[in-house]
C-alpha cells in the first residue's frame, strides 16, 4: 500500500526528515509517533504531495507520489492537522461539493450517514465559519473518508475533540480498517495509538528510530509490561539526551 524509500526533506541546514524507509500493508492502522518538530507533518505532506522531497521516493497503491499525483489523490483521503473548510458553505454543502468532485456514488446517503455519525446533523445547514474547532475537525474527517479511500492519512485527528467524539473516531477507524482501508495516523495521544494501531513507527529528529507492534517494541527495548508512553520516552527523550552529548 505505502512504499517509502530514502525519503528526505532538507531546508537549508536543517534536515527535517532523513532517509525514511517504510512499508505499510493494506488494511493496517499505522501510528506515526514523535515529539513536536520530529518530522511527522513534513513526512505526511510529502506523502500527500504537498511537499516535494529533497530526495527519495514514495508510492501509494502503486502510484508514485511525485510522478502521478492525480492517481494518488484518487485513492487517498487526507485530514490535515488544521483542516481547511469553505466558511460560507454549510457542512452538507461542503460534503456534497466533495462528493461531486470525487464522483461518489450514493453521495447523499453517505453524507447523511456521516453527518449523523459525527453528531453534525443538527449543524448541517449552518455556515462552516460558525462551527467550533472540534466540529470543523469532525467535518473534515467526514470529508476525508466520504469516498471510501484505499488510504486515509490523518494528522493529529483527535486534537480538539471531546471524549465522546474521540470514541466515535476510534470506532470509525476500526470500521475503516475492517473494510480494508489502510489508516496512517499521527497522534500525540499514545493511549489512542496503543489501542488502535497494528504497528507504530517512532520518528525523532527526522529519523525513524523504531517500527513494530507496541508489544514488539517494548520487548526489544526490554521494558517488560510498560506502556507505550514509557517506550516513547525511552526512544525520544533519552535519544535526544544522548544526541546532545555528542
Amino acid at each position: 500500500m505505502i512504499e517509502v524509500s530514502g525519503l528526505t526533506k532538507v531546508y537549508g541546514e536543517l534536515t527535517a526528515v532523513s532517509h525514511l524507509d517504510l512499508t505499510i500493508d493494506q488494511g493496517e492502522v499505522f501510528g506515526f509517533l514523535g515529539p513536536n518538530g520530529a518530522g511527522k507533518t513534513t513526512t505526511i505532506k510529502m506523502l500527500v504531495g504537498l511537499l516535494a522531497p529533497t530526495e527519495g521516493t514514495a508510492t501509494i497503491k502503486g502510484f508514485d507520489v511525485a510522478d502521478d499525483p492525480i492517481g494518488v489523490k484518487e485513492v487517498l483521503g487526507y485530514l490535515p492537522d488544521e483542516p481547511f473548510l469553505y466558511d460560507y458553505l454549510t457542512p452538507r454543502e461542503f460534503l456534497r461539493f466533495l462528493g461531486d468532485v470525487r464522483k461518489v456514488e450514493n453521495a447523499d446517503k453517505k453524507i447523511e450517514e456521516l453527518l449523523a455519525r459525527f453528531d453534525l446533523d443538527n449543524k448541517a445547514d449552518e455556515y462552516c465559519a460558525d462551527l467550533s474547532h472540534g466540529m470543523k475537525k469532525k467535518l473534515a474527517f467526514a470529508g476525508a473518508i466520504l469516498h471510501s479511500p484505499a488510504l486515509a492519512i490523518l494528522d493529529e485527528p483527535t486534537s480538539g475533540l471531546d471524549p465522546l467524539s474521540v470514541r466515535k473516531f476510534r470506532e470509525t477507524v476500526r470500521k475503516l480498517a475492517a473494510e480494508g482501508t489502510t489508516v496512517f495516523l499521527s497522534t500525540h495521544i499514545l493511549e489512542i495509538a496503543e489501542a488502535l494501531c497494528t504497528r507504530v513507527g517512532i520518528i525523532n529528529r527526522g529519523r525513524l528510530v523504531a517500527v513494530g507492534t507496541p508489544k514488539e517494541l517494548k520487548e526489544r527495548a526490554q521494558l517488560g509490561e510498560s506502556n507505550l508512553e514509557d517506550l516513547f520516552i525511552e526512544l525520544t527523550v533519552n535519544d535526544k539526551e544522548e544526541g546532545d552529548k555528542e
